[in-house]
């Protein structure tokens, strides 16, 4: 019963009242992505409306706000950001167009919540995510939200802002990690071979796509940034799309000489659940007996070590629903010779993280706020000025997502995803 409430408010969430200077929104193109992304986590948000959308099909963006409740709809994705009603944009525009309306929103002083990836690839990461328009504050008169700070911008790595994801980063032992592992499979019945995700001049491809969650992991779970892509296995799209790939697996070097890999594709089995997975896999660490156990587990010139795999399901949005497993292997062996083992068990238990109070962290949550909720939540702090939970996605951080992303490409015979054509103002 737990489970169908949350679902149905994620999908139906409490609408409280909204405040008196609650944050206008307007959105560029009528994705299918913003409902989830955005709409219905805005209807739990007092402090959020989603005010205007524009597509380039004006019929078509009419139709859009209409099925969602969206008040206005505008001419053009300029007439959203001349219109000085509006305080934030959000893009959830094809990858390729990115760069230039992002920086385009940034110079009308508009806060900017971007789809990820943010840009094609990092040589637009380092112009955008640098650009002296983050750092000059906006006029009151431009934007009033803003206060004479710098417009805000969030490259929308969702998963990371959820309690469940939280916590599994709580229970990573960095100095002691052995290994990573993530993936990410969706049915290859949800998106035509022809989708927009595969087509080259708009940066398609899916290590741009659902491959950014697997990379995005490795340096969050690993805290590093790697070294090196040492080993990559793309599937080429058919022709006319060959230029991209639809899926992939690759191996990373970090520094610390921890061992990275993925997995991802946009064409899984139709049997595949399409469930993400992050698996960590521990050193053996010392493991001394707790006061409660018996001294005879450890005979003399024994010793016990541990080590312990965490595996976190549906990693990307939990609050549907997770499970975070914990196996820890218990192995007694003798000192100095650690092949002579004399003792093997393992201890297997499971968690639920659905709100940050289940993780023991004193910050705003519900059962039903979905990761977009929760990043959402954060976005709005950042433009109040407020402390928030601390959990962001600076820019130096985008620019070393896209340098990863580029790294793997490198080591395959596809081109770099093309750079934009914009000139962006100096």
């Amino acid at each position: 019963m737990d489970f169908l409430h949350r679902v149905w408010q994620t999908q139906f969430p409490p609408q409280p009242a909204k405040t008196a200077n609650a944050l206008r929104f307007g959105v560029l193109g009528a994705a299918n992505i913003a409902p989830t992304a955005l709409f219905r986590p805005a209807k739990s948000h007092p402090d959020v409306i989603v005010q205007a959308v524009a597509a380039r099909d004006k019929a078509k963006a009419t139709a859009y706000a209409k099925k969602h409740g969206i008040p206005q709809v505008h001419d053009s994705y300029d007439a959203i950001l001349d219109d000085p009603n509006i305080d934030a944009v959000y893009i959830p525009l094809p990858n390729g167009l990115h760069f230039e309306w992002t920086l385009k929103a940034l110079a009308k002083g508009k806060h900017v919540l971007l789809e990820k990836p943010s840009v094609s690839n990092a040589s637009e990461a380092e112009i955008l995510f640098r650009s002296p328009l983050l750092t000059t504050p906006v006029p009151e008169s431009v934007n009033a939200s803003a206060a004479g700070r710098p417009p805000v911008l969030l490259e929308a790595f969702h998963y990371r802002f959820q309690p469940a994801w939280r916590y599994f980063l709580s229970l990573v032992d960095r100095p002691n990690l052995a290994s990573v592992h993530t993936e990410a499979l969706i049915p290859d019945f949800l998106f035509a071979k022809d989708d927009i995700r595969f087509r080259y001049e708009l940066a398609g491809g899916s290590m741009m796509d659902l491959g950014t969650y697997t990379f995005s992991t490795l340096r969050q779970i690993i805290g590093e940034e790697p070294v090196a892509c040492t080993s990559v296995t793309i599937d080429k799209c058919d022709p006319p799309f060959e230029l991209c790939d639809y899926g992939s697996s690759a191996t990373f070097q970090f520094p610390s000489g921890v061992v990275g890999s993925v997995r991802s594709t946009l064409r899984g089995s139709k049997m595949s659940l399409g469930i993400p997975v992050v698996s960590v896999t521990h050193k053996p660490v010392p493991a001394p007996l707790k006061s409660n156990e018996r001294s005879s587990l450890v005979p003399p010139g024994h010793e016990r070590v541990v080590i312990r795999q965490m595996t976190l399901h549906n990693f990307m949005i939990s609050n549907f629903w997770h499970r975070l497993d914990l196996e820890d292997e218990y192995i007694v062996r003798r000192i100095g010779e650690p092949t002579l083992i004399t003792d093997r068990y393992t201890v297997k238990k499971s968690k639920k993280i659905y709100t940050f109070k289940d993780a023991g962290i004193d910050q705003p949550s519900e059962p039903f706020w979905l990761s977009y909720r929760h990043m959402l939540e954060q976005f709005v702090n950042r433009i109040r000025g407020r402390e928030g939970s601390g959990v962001w996605v600076d820019p130096e951080d985008s620019i070393a997502q896209a340098r990863m992303i580029d790294m793997a490409y490198e080591q395959t015979d596809l081109p770099l995803r093309p750079s934009s054509k914009y000139q962006h103002p100096k």
